[in-house]
């Protein structure tokens, strides 16, 4: 009998220390993945900082490969911080990196829409709560400074996860509406069809990213929210 029990604690143990190397590989993995990326924006700070001031941009692909974001937007001094597939704990994790340094006058976030694909686990509870500690991170540290948050948007790819992306953008908007000095642009509901089902000429052919004409709808949604 004891050497049953013997046996039972040594599994349990050795599942715990997998468990445990398992995550901290994934955890490690999560920030070499984008370890480039913000190596490259650093690099770039290095050789020339932005000015104080301006306006951050920073989240996942949409906004990385809006790479002529500045030309939606003259006349706003735009600082475009996406990078890769991130989700809301990659923006958390480097935000003291691409974020804080500048001490912009604004930063606008979008992320969020990764975070609900990358497990079924993820619920529009765990993606508010993530949210609110980027928010935070910025408010405390730069308190004067305006947060706005572009909605989850609606990709054809993701069409299941649609629920859970307007119970997030439902959550986030909530949360936004009781803070001072922030805002929601709401870019789901224009990108949807008559049948209430997301556009699908307005993305690639992954269905996931978008087309010009998509970013034209993003400008027209998200240049009311912009501070001069």
């Amino acid at each position: 009998m004891n050497f049953v029990r013997i046996g039972l604690k040594c599994r349990i143990a050795i599942f715990s220390i997998c468990f445990f190397v398992a995550g901290t590989y994934t955890s490690l993995f999560a920030q070499a993945r984008f370890e480039n990326d913000i190596k490259a924006f650093l690099k770039a700070d290095s050789a020339n900082f932005p000015p104080a001031n301006a306006i951050v941009f920073t989240g996942s692909s949409s906004f990385t490969k809006w790479k002529d974001v500045q030309d939606y937007f003259p006349g706003y001094p735009i600082i475009n911080r996406g990078f890769g597939g991130s989700i809301l704990l990659d923006v958390i994790r480097y935000a003291n990196d691409i974020i804080i340094p500048y001490k912009p006058k604004q930063v606008v976030i979008y992320c969020g829409d990764n975070d609900l694909a990358s497990s079924d686990t993820v619920t529009s509870e765990i993606v508010l709560a993530r949210f609110k500690e980027l928010f935070f991170i910025i408010r405390n540290q730069l308190p004067k400074t305006n947060i706005v948050f572009v909605s989850i948007k609606p990709s054809p790819s993701r069409e299941r996860l649609l629920p859970k992306v307007q119970a997030s953008n439902k959550a986030i908007k909530k949360f936004l509406s009781k803070q001072k000095n922030t805002g929601f642009a709401d870019v789901y509901t224009p990108m949807l069809g008559p049948e209430k089902l997301p556009m699908k000429d307005l993305f690639l052919d992954d269905m996931l990213h978008m087309k010009p004409n998509g970013y034209v709808i993003w400008q027209k949604v998200i240049q009311p929210y912009l501070l001069k």
